[in-house]
């Protein structure tokens, strides 16, 4: 930072170093794709949370971390070299993916009576005598 400071204070040029164009899209690519995978990620887990029994729960944290950790690993071999970023992303894809399946088969196979949350009437006895009122 130093380096780069003095040099713009000593130089009449607006970038000393040259364009840095390659850098910038790295960093632009990274962000705009950490976005939209997190945007699907928190879809998938609010749906994966609610239809989750409370012994597996604690799979959300385990999922959120492989998520930042392969995010960062996609983020440093994609700043090394194209060739490399390939683990990060199907680190952070593969789960993702395993989730979206997942929550599919839970709501279109396995509770598809659920499907459309509409609650069911409840029937009251004639016996009690009480009268249903709007207000409760």
């Amino acid at each position: 930072m130093i380096v780069s400071a003095i040099s713009r204070l000593c130089s009449s040029a607006l970038e000393p170093f040259g364009e840095l164009q390659r850098e910038v899209d790295v960093h632009r690519t990274f962000v705009l794709q950490s976005c939209l995978l997190f945007l699907l990620y928190f879809l998938n887990v609010a749906v994966l949370a609610s239809h989750l029994p409370q012994e597996l729960l604690k799979l959300i944290p385990l999922l959120t971390g492989l998520f930042a950790i392969s995010r960062l690993m996609y983020w440093l071999a994609y700043a090394m070299g194209r060739s490399f970023r390939v683990f990060g992303f199907s680190l952070s894809f593969l789960p993702l993916l395993g989730m979206l399946l997942w929550n599919l088969a839970t709501l279109l196979l396995l509770e598809p009576e659920n499907l459309l949350a509409v609650a069911k009437p409840e029937e009251h006895s004639q016996r009690s005598g009480a009268k249903l009122r709007y207000w409760g």
